[in-house]
């Protein structure tokens, strides 16, 4: 079974003698995937350039800069409904105090997470799909798909959330009391809910006509919205006192055809000022009534600032996303913060109490020229609607051609027309009609809040990992991150996600968490190379343990196998593979082989691409172990290099394990249809059956001795072709059996030295794996020559009474078993070797009827080379035609009585 590889392929050097000349596109795009630019989802846009040296490569689907791209669709997305709908209602209810004070908190979250996206935006080329391709491709696709979809759903109930606003900004400048014109439209719920359905299709028709029309007209809107918030701010400013009256929509207070009810505008008064200063909770006349609460109005106000990721959606049509979203997304921020201040300062000192929480859309009924009021709210709402529809369509988009969810969304790549995904644009439209059904906006936005919420804690998450995880890569040319704002933005979403909603903030983390075991069970793009965010975070973490890890501080007590297993053909060794994997009982597990060669011969190392092939065989037979390859110029100089250099720190194999020398058959275990390890996916190129020459006994034998020499235990497996674990056969057997017999010098106390102990402690461990437990361990006790069963030693005790004892104190469950026969093979001991030795093999052939593995007392090699040959002769004749046999011998101790 073992035996080194006689020799390695050296693949030549192939050199590409592409000309450059001529082919500098081609020639950039290899650069480009060298670099790792090309990544992530195939999208028709593409990456928009890629940079090295002076060269540029520019994509033409990409068309959109700074302000039209990011600065634009984020600002209008931050005003949506809030900025002319639903100022009075927090003022109003939360003081201007307490609204400075939400502001303050919402905009430090957005700053912060701000910040984490643009470290991420500044940390390499960002592609189609926005805030989805950046988690993604950080934290993996387990966690980025699962928060990619938490984002695309964000987006949803967005859109719904500013639909409603725009639509109960309709009914109140032309409903039946409206500001502007009065019973142009009839009002109701479902009327109200047929306005949402005729809004919600217009978008998807400007969707369908494409994205890019819509950013061209996101300067003209923004314009717009800004000259009505210019008239608004005007107005306070020149406004004098008079009555606003309430709508007809607030069914709190009474009202018929005869009676109408009016509010009080101070116009800038101090003492208006001054009563607005404090919390004065009320009722919400648009959710039936229900109480105002902190929780409620910060749920309101943060969803109407949650469009801070609606550049980063764009990023598929951004000509330099890596400028254009830290830019514009940060003077987007700026400029809405100071805007929102301004008018919580202005209505606080302007309006009464009773005026703000009766009448959300009193500014109609101030403003010197009122349409300018319905046209910024509608303008405004009806483009982050819009804006979040698209956005969503392009996180479904990537999702889809990730493969996240494999043949679900198999659908939507087709569904593209000129670069337009018509599919995904058609099932996010779909999906906001059914969030429409909820109806109230201010239940819509808490709902909004958290989701948004749980996709910036994401991305706080994956900066913070990557920080922590001191990547040498993560090197963002976004200069003001570092892990204390990405830790406190995360900290302030978990917190605001909890004060806003408890119950929706829970059910989206358990949503998420359901999303991250599906994904990782299920998803076919769970083997995607993007690069997890885990494996970082696992590097950083096991070498700091590691080197913890003091192998000065070792004890017995906590003494476990870590095994160097030497494996010549994999082929034929899967089943010793196997069973080696349930014997390292939690410890190392290191595959060994020997490429035999000169290292020095010109060419790159034959084991490199020797090593992914040998880690798809650790995946397929699943087992826990890491892999070793080294090219020597003997197989002996091969081990010596393995059992060495093997493992890290304190985590270095103790017990060494090779195959037996010998003449079997090799069976070729991934090939064979009745194989339980079949897979032909490893082909004979990649694992050759019999490609080494004959290794021969006495550099087998002397690999033995440079083991010990090693102070490490040895073990030598014969037979193990035969272990079929999943057959029936093996499991209607019924023992483990030990040998604690030297048979090559059997003496009385062998049961009870360094070596018969460790062979108990392999034996028990074997018999402590679940499968193996159905079995019982049986220690096969050679004492009847000696007739020491009955003698009494010093202390009145029988050898039999002492090997109880002895597993009694050591908590093996092992069954003693006397073996018949022996006195008449030790007879022959005296006489011929040979024949001795055939005693000793059909002697323990007897007993394994129904046995699966045995384990034998391997004695330690000779020193002299002249024996060497003789002794493997030895071990030869013991084992012939035995079961699973391994041959054991320990250096140290390995087990231990006391607590």
């Amino acid at each position: 079974m073992l035996a080194p590889e006689a020799g390695s392929t050296n693949n030549p050097d192939v050199a590409d003698k592409t000309p450059l000349v001529g082919h500098s596109r081609g020639f950039m795009k290899k650069i480009a995937g060298l670099l790792g630019q090309n990544e992530g989802p195939s999208s028709d846009s593409g990456p928009s350039y890629v940079e090295f040296g002076s060269f540029t490569e520019q994509s033409e689907t990409r068309t959109l800069g700074t302000f039209a791209g990011v600065f634009s669709p984020v600002t209008l997305s931050m005003f949506s409904a809030l900025i002319f709908l639903r100022m009075g209602y927090i003022v109003g209810n939360a003081g201007l105090l307490v609204t400075l004070a939400q502001f303050m908190i919402a905009y430090l979250i957005l700053v912060f997470t701000v910040s984490s996206i643009c470290a991420i935006s500044t940390n390499g080329a960002v592609e189609g799909g926005g805030a989805y391709f950046m988690i993604s491709r950080t934290l993996g696709p387990e966690f980025g798909g699962s928060i990619g979809t938490l984002f695309f759903m964000a987006n949803i109930v967005s859109s719904a959330l500013c639909i409603a606003g725009c639509v109960e900004g309709l009914v109140e400048n032309f409903g039946p009391s409206g500001y502007l014109v009065k019973g142009l439209i009839p009002d109701g719920h479902w009327w109200q809910f047929l306005y949402c359905v005729s809004l919600n299709t217009l978008n998807l028709l400007i969707c369908l006509i494409g994205a890019a029309m819509f950013a061209k007209t996101t300067v003209i809107i923004l314009t717009i919205v800004s000259i009505c918030l210019g008239i608004t701010i005007f107005s306070f400013l020149y406004q004098g006192p008079k009555q606003v009256a309430v709508p007809d929509s607030n069914s709190l207070i009474f009202q018929n055809e005869t009676i109408r009810v009016f509010e009080n505008y101070t116009g800038l008064y101090t003492e208006t000022l001054r009563s607005n200063l404090w919390q004065q909770y009320g009722k919400d006349y648009t959710a039936n009534g229900e109480l105002v609460n902190f929780a409620s109005v910060f749920g309101v106000l943060f969803s109407g600032v949650t469009g801070i990721m609606a550049g980063a959606n764009m990023s598929g049509e951004l000509k330099n996303p890596g400028k254009s979203i830290p830019s514009g997304t940060l003077s987007a921020v700026g400029f809405t913060l100071i805007v929102y201040i301004m008018v919580s300062f202005f209505t606080a000192f302007t309006c009464t109490a009773d005026l703000m929480q009766n009448n959300y859309l009193f500014m109609a009924g101030v403003s010197v020229f009122p349409p300018s009021v319905a046209i910024g709210l509608l303008t405004a709402t009806w483009s982050a609607a819009l804006s979040n529809v698209i956005g969503g369509s392009r996180v479904l988009e990537a999702l889809a051609k990730d493969n996240v969810f494999g043949p679900l969304l198999s659908f939507i790549p087709k569904g593209t027309w000129k670069g337009n995904p018509v599919a995904a644009v058609l099932v996010s439209w779909l999906l906001v009609q059914l969030v429409l059904f909820i109806g109230s906006l201010n239940i819509i936005a808490q709902l909004n809040s958290v989701l948004f919420l749980l996709s910036y804690l994401a991305t706080n998450l994956a900066c913070l990992g990557l920080e922590l995880a001191s990547a040498p890569n993560f090197r963002p040319s976004f200069k003001y991150f570092t892990w204390h704002t990405a830790f406190i933005g995360l900290l302030g979403t978990i917190i605001m996600m909890f004060v806003i909603s408890p119950i929706y903030a829970a059910c989206s983390i358990l949503l998420c968490l359901c999303l991250v075991v599906f994904l990782h069970l299920f998803s076919p793009s769970k083997e995607a190379h993007w690069g997890s965010i885990s494996q970082a975070l696992i590097f950083h973490q096991v070498r700091k343990y590691l080197l913890l890890l003091d192998s000065r501080k070792d004890h017995v007590k906590f003494w476990r196998p870590q095994m160097l297993l030497l494996v010549n053909s994999p082929r034929s060794a899967c089943p010793l593979i196997d069973f080696i994997n349930d014997l390292k009982k939690g410890g190392l597990y290191v595959l060994g082989h020997v490429v035999k060669g000169d290292p020095d011969l010109p060419g790159p190392d034959p084991t490199l691409d020797m090593q992914l092939h040998w880690l798809n065989l650790v995946d397929h037979l699943k087992v826990k172990a890491f892999v070793e390859l080294t090219v020597a110029p003997s197989v002996r100089d091969g081990l010596r290099h393995l059992a060495r250099l093997s493992g890290m720190g304190a985590m270095k194999p103790n017990t060494v394990v090779l195959g037996f020398l010998d003449e079997e058959h090799q069976q070729d275990f991934l090939q064979s249809s009745d194989s339980s390890y079949q897979n032909n996916d490893f082909g004979n190129d990649v694992f050759p059956l019999n490609s080494q020459e004959k290794l021969e006994a006495l550099e087998y034998v002397q690999m033995m001795g440079d083991v010990l020499k090693m102070n490490k235990n040895l073990c030598l497996c014969r037979n193990f072709s035969r272990l079929k674990k999943d057959t029936k056969k093996n499991w209607s057997k019924k023992y483990i059996d030990v040998w604690p017999v030297n048979f090559l010098n059997p003496g009385e106390m062998d049961a009870f030295d360094t070596t018969s102990l460790f062979m108990m402690q392999l034996a028990c461990i074997v018999n402590m794996v679940p499968l193996w437990s159905r079995l019982k361990l049986r220690l096969c006790i050679c004492d009847e020559a000696r007739q020491t069963r009955f003698t009494l030693s010093p202390n009145g005790q029988s050898h039999m009474e002492k090997l109880n004892l002895l597993l009694k104190r050591l908590r093996i469950a092992a069954v003693p078993f006397p073996v018949p026969g022996w006195s008449n093979v030790i007879e022959s001991h005296g006489n011929h070797m040979e024949t001795y030795l055939k005693s000793v093999n059909n002697l323990i052939l007897q007993q394994t009827s129904d046995t699966v593995v045995t384990f034998i007392y391997l004695p330690p090699p000779p020193n002299d080379d002249s024996e060497a040959e003789a002794y493997y002769q030895k071990l030869d004749i013991i084992s012939r035609d035995l079961p699973p046999t391994m041959f054991v011998h320990g250096v140290s101790t390995v087990t231990s009585t006391t607590l």
